[in-house]
């Protein structure tokens, strides 16, 4: 599912409710608020859906896989999700 599709759904799950550009700025601006709070260290928990967290991960060493030279590789920071159990309960139910 890309952000377009997420956007037509919500024009279609509520018919007249919302025109194609008012769905489009509320899907932006949730993803908008997300990013922000990502990037300033917070984390974000969807209830029902799983929790987003920004973690630090250390510099170590790696390897060049066509030289095999080893490298080192910068410390960054990443995003991690973790699935809330209701959402991998629902995933696990037998069809």
């Amino acid at each position: 599912m890309t952000k377009s599709d997420l956007v037509e759904a919500l024009c279609t799950a509520h018919l007249g409710r919302f025109t194609r550009h008012e769905a489009d700025t509320l899907v932006n601006t949730v993803f908008s608020e997300i990013k922000a709070a990502l990037v300033s260290g917070e984390s974000v928990k969807i209830s029902g859906f799983g929790v987003l967290a920004p973690r630090h991960k250390r510099a170590r060493k790696g390897r060049d896989p066509q030289t095999g030279e080893e490298i080192e590789i910068p410390a960054r920071r990443v995003v991690i999700f973790k699935v809330s159990p209701v959402l991998r309960k629902k995933m696990n139910r037998e069809p």
